[in-house]
């Protein structure tokens, strides 16, 4: 089958698409026929080499952490899908590698009917770490947040899940996409000097969590919040200096689950909360550019450059 692969660090160009073994389902796990499937940040970042040191790569790398599309092939012990159904998830840790004709799910659920393709191969990713995150903030019904970098592909996920939530959504992003995020649910304002100022003014009763998206300013969201331990980040590597809790991604079979207080611990999969926040039309993936699989090093270039709001997804 075809995969997007990368042979070593470099730019975009890099970036190839090569033929490689076909995965299979194990226990616990489906196979689908990839219909659409995310470009990562991350993986972009990696591709890069500015990761390197704290990142281990072994060659060739095999892009993409998830995809949508239908189930060809059902591992022992599942029980919840068949062969045929359309779906939306995460790629297995262990053979990754979503940017493809198949890819093996560990976690997955029901495609929403008013999503595109598209939408759905962009999700799961932005999904899973937007309600990990707001998960670890605890942030519910009444209280205000801020997400420092809301236009983008999490931080447009994290806004409408959190106003879905109940929360008052303070949103970050340039002015140019300011219209977009008072589509979403937010609040809009910019970033840069001056922000803890500008907060004061949208939010005088104050700030309860802050989840960061964009990086570079944790001093002025740890001022917005009033303490370092209500601020959480996805991608500032400064974080411990500052004693800010950097959020990993967590292993695809654990995707979303939600701790609840005291001895009551409420799991909740973050893939079908997003299933039941889009069928009743309060969750959509917003999807900034589409590209063929075999155009992969354009996407990568493009997530480099300035770009619409939004995913950039590959499709089959």
């Amino acid at each position: 089958m075809r995969a997007v692969v990368f042979a070593e660090f470099g730019p975009p160009s890099v970036v190839h698409v090569a033929e490689v073994v076909t995965p299979h389902a194990g226990p616990g796990e489906v196979r689908i026929a990839v219909r659409a499937s995310g470009i990562s940040t991350g993986e972009v970042l990696i591709r890069s080499g500015k990761l390197a040191d704290m990142v281990p790569v072994a060659f060739p790398y095999r892009t993409g952490f998830e995809a949508a599309g239908v189930v060809d092939e059902v591992g022992d012990g599942v029980t919840d899908v068949t062969v045929g159904d359309q779906v939306f998830g995460m790629a297995s840790s262990a053979t990754r590698g979503a940017n493809a004709d198949h890819v093996v799910l560990s976690a997955w659920a029901g495609k929403p009917a008013g999503w595109s393709w598209e939408e759905a191969g962009g999700a799961a990713g932005s999904v899973e770490t937007a309600t990990r995150v707001l998960d670890r903030l605890g942030v519910a019904a009444g209280h205000t947040v801020l997400v420092n970098g809301a236009a983008g592909a999490v931080g447009s996920v994290a806004v409408q899940v959190a106003a879905a939530r109940g929360a008052v959504v303070i949103g970050t992003a340039s002015e140019r996409n300011h219209d977009f995020l008072r589509s979403l649910g937010a609040v809009p304002t910019t970033y840069g000097p001056g922000l803890p100022d500008r907060i004061r003014g949208l939010a005088p009763g104050g700030v309860d969590a802050v989840f960061d998206c964009a990086g570079g300013s944790l001093p002025d969201l740890i001022a917005v919040a009033g303490d370092a331990g209500r601020v959480v980040t996805i991608a500032d590597f400064a974080a411990a200096a500052h004693g800010v809790h950097l959020s990993h991604g967590a292993p695809a079979d654990r995707t979303g689950k939600a701790v609840g207080s005291g001895a009551d611990v409420l799991a909740v999969h973050g893939l079908d909360i997003a299933v039941r926040l889009a069928e009743s039309g309060r969750l959509h993936i917003p999807v900034a550019a589409t590209f063929p699989l075999t155009e992969a090093a354009a996407a990568h270039e493009l997530s480099e450059a300035p770009h619409a709001p939004g995913r950039i997804v590959l499709v089959n």
